[in-house]
């Protein structure tokens, strides 16, 4: 089994970690993950922590994230059957959105409109960042 040994200049960062098996589907014609797939472990882990830790309910909650920017850096690449492990921290919280290499705009669901983080959503961001309220 292959294990990835990515460089992770950010890794004393994260304060949450996803485990992902790689699947033989992710590879592209190049043999490694292709780069789409690694938005698809964004947003999964991102969204993954806003359900479960900030009591989001995307076909419920009256605020949704749109993203409005993400970026990615690659630094090793990663194969099938690797596995790898995707980190999560906040690198900035602002009125309406929550920064890092995925950045989320939270609108009213039926206006689409920016509207204020409330204070459940922010203590929990605020838990996984190095942000001093």
């Amino acid at each position: 089994m292959l294990v990835s040994r990515i460089i992770r200049p950010y890794y004393k960062l994260f304060k949450r970690e996803k485990n992902i098996q790689t699947r033989w589907r992710d590879n592209d014609i190049y043999g490694h993950v292709n780069n789409v797939v690694y938005g698809e472990w964004i947003d999964s882990i991102v969204n993954k922590y806003l359900i479960e830790k900030c009591s989001l309910e995307p076909l419920k909650s009256p605020l949704i994230g749109f993203v409005v920017s993400s970026h990615c850096e690659y630094y090793s690449p990663i194969s099938y059957p690797s596995k790898i492990s995707a980190g999560l921290f906040v690198k900035r919280i602002e009125k309406a959105s929550a920064v890092g290499g995925f950045i989320h705009v939270f609108v009213d669901r039926i206006n689409r409109r920016p509207q204020t983080i409330n204070d459940e959503m922010k203590k929990q961001l605020l838990s996984i960042s190095n942000i001093i309220d």
